[in-house]
């Protein structure tokens, strides 16, 4: 927790005043609802020609419903979600139209009637900023563009070789294919992917919580040559419209920082209504790999605006699953400012979301945040009870005079 002379709101923001901690611990959520037990797994799904190929499928089978995680780098980093009312759901891949130009229908979740929801994030962009001459931290952009670079001209690894069974996480490491700068020399960009068999906490910020309906995406950016002293770097994310509408972003206020110290704000991508997607963030970024309130960064949000003006990288996997007929929206991520900790010290970024379908999981105020409350709320009106009562019940004391009659 943290305090300052004059309370505010959002990252890097401090404790909002007594009365208002009050009136946000009685409205605060209780729990997670509508949770239930899943068998979560893991696998990568052959390539039937024997090459190697990174198609990443997370299944969390329920009592009445399945969830499908497809991740893949057949051309830009992509994901879909997609949400069965059965237990029996399966992914079907047809590998020689995957790859073909025309790969519509190659993806299927069988069987279709059961399909509740289904949505896409594609990571389009790596974008760089020289924000050397730019004093205004929130300024969009926040400095003179860089061309960016293009997720789907990266290569990828064999996302086999990182699969971890007993922590249920993969990840996909990559470098421009063409590289004349070198840039990327000593460098690379790494998605990690990491399913979830319980409920609960990641050890290291920004602890985003975590339910079996959820999987969590690490975004690291790792001894890449920035091409500016003072560059920041951020991503370009799309995802699906709804019809002619965007999907909607919320913020989050919280008056608990336990978690991620600091930051009192999450953020949320929400897709239509229940039974929906979704995802969520903090609005911070790290500098160094063991992530602490020293090596912070903050992180901007454009607003989702449709892609109509500009051609999208196309990702296979989406356009197998949805057809080419689809209407996408973007949004950009920035981390960092000009000032204060950046990619620079140690040429190191790192960025976390989470994923799901349902209803996102809503942080409870923490015990230790609950204790601070009850003493600093409770204290006082023991001290007042205890006064009354020794005042009330304590020992007489009467004067020596005596009244003359």
């Amino acid at each position: 927790m943290c305090s300052c002379e004059e309370p505010r709101w959002g990252w890097g923001h401090c404790a909002p005043s007594p009365i208002l901690l009050l009136s946000l611990l009685l409205a605060a959520p209780s729990g997670l609802l509508g949770e239930e037990t899943r068998q979560v797994t893991l696998e990568v799904i052959p390539d039937s020609m024997g090459l190697p190929q990174n198609l990443l499928h997370i299944r969390a089978v329920g009592t009445n419903s399945t969830l499908h995680y497809v991740w893949s780098s057949l051309g830009p980093p992509a994901v879909l979600l997609v949400a069965t009312n059965t237990p029996h759901s399966n992914l079907s891949v047809n590998w020689s139209r995957l790859l073909s130009d025309e790969p519509d229908g190659a993806l299927m979740v069988l069987p279709k009637d059961s399909i509740q929801f289904s949505s896409a994030l594609v990571f389009t962009r790596l974008l760089e900023f020289d924000s050397t001459n730019t004093s205004d931290v929130a300024a969009t952009p926040p400095g003179k563009p860089y061309p960016p670079y293009s997720l789907a001209e990266f290569s990828w690894n064999n996302i086999s070789d990182s699969l971890d069974p007993a922590t249920l996480s993969a990840t996909l490491r990559g470098h421009p294919s063409h590289d004349p700068t070198r840039a990327f020399a000593n460098g690379s960009l790494a998605f990690r992917v990491q399913a979830f068999s319980r409920s609960g906490r990641p050890a290291q910020p920004p602890r985003l919580l975590h339910t079996m309906d959820t999987c969590q995406l690490e975004v690291a950016l790792v001894g890449a040559s920035p091409r500016g002293n003072g560059s920041l770097f951020g991503l370009e994310v799309a995802t699906l419209g709804q019809g002619l509408d965007c999907p909607s972003m919320q913020e989050q206020h919280s008056i608990d920082d336990e978690y991620a110290p600091a930051v009192f704000q999450l953020d949320q991508l929400l897709w239509g209504s229940l039974p929906s997607g979704f995802a969520q963030w903090r609005p911070v970024a790290f500098s160094q790999k063991q992530g602490g309130r020293e090596s912070a960064l903050p992180c901007q949000a454009s607003p989702l605006h449709p892609t109509l003006e500009y051609p999208l990288p196309q990702s296979p996997i989406v356009r197998a699953f949805f057809g080419s007929q689809n209407n996408f929206c973007a949004f950009n991520l920035t981390f960092g400012a000009s000032a204060g900790p950046g990619y620079w010290d140690q040429h190191y970024l790192s960025w976390s979301m989470l994923l799901g379908v349902g209803t996102p999981p809503a942080d409870a105020l923490s015990p230790l945040v609950l204790g601070i409350m009850a003493v600093a709320l409770g204290a006082p009106g023991l001290m007042l009870l205890a006064g009354g009562l020794f005042l009330l019940l304590g020992p007489k004391r009467y004067s020596e005079y005596q009244p003359i009659n």
